[in-house]
């Protein structure tokens, strides 16, 4: 028996649909970069960007809310402590969408959504929430060593940037944003 392997190519929404094209982006996407204001020297004060593994739920049915799982003991989140506002960038240029229709990764055509906020350590049901979101995508982290205090994380969006076509970056409220389905 020969396994079949079927590829679905990503079709993404109009780009007149902001706000559900920056909830799209984040469903599909992995990982995001989160830029921090650094507490370190020699970089004390610059901006800060780092990669992590997000989640907002089950491809095609996410919440829109990323979530992280995260330690104390990393850089960035250091630099949280002290100051919780970060922004998170993700970008199609992580998926075959990009590749596939020839754009290059900082071409419009390759949305990418910056979202802006405070990243806040989650409890209780939405610890439970954040933790089903990640670890369907992300398996590996749950045997990530215990000795690291892991903890989940959400990004509470304030701001919401989208880049999805010529002509500039455009803006959406979180009440938007939340309102539509990818």
């Amino acid at each position: 028996m020969t396994a079949v392997l079927i590829i679905v190519p990503l079709s993404v929404p109009p780009h007149e649909e902001v706000a559900r094209m920056a909830r799209f982006v984040v469903n599909k996407c992995d990982w995001a970069s989160m830029a921090t204001i650094s507490t370190h020297d020699p970089v004390r004060g610059q901006p800060f960007s780092n990669a992590f593994s997000i989640s907002d739920g089950p491809a095609g049915n996410g919440t829109g809310t990323p979530y992280m799982y995260l330690t104390h003991m990393e850089i960035s989140v250091q630099d949280l402590q002290v100051n919780p506002q970060a922004s998170l960038s993700v970008s199609l240029a992580q998926t075959s969408y990009c590749k596939n229709h020839g754009f290059d990764p900082q071409s419009p055509l390759c949305a990418h959504i910056i979202l802006s906020g405070s990243v806040m350590e989650v409890n209780g049901s939405e610890a439970s929430v954040a933790k089903a979101a990640l670890f369907s995508r992300h398996p590996e982290m749950i045997d990530w060593p215990t000795d690291h205090n892991w903890f989940f994380a959400k990004m509470n969006i304030t701001q919401v940037w989208v880049l999805d076509y010529f002509g500039g970056v455009k803006t959406v409220i979180p009440e938007e944003y939340y309102r539509v389905t990818p």
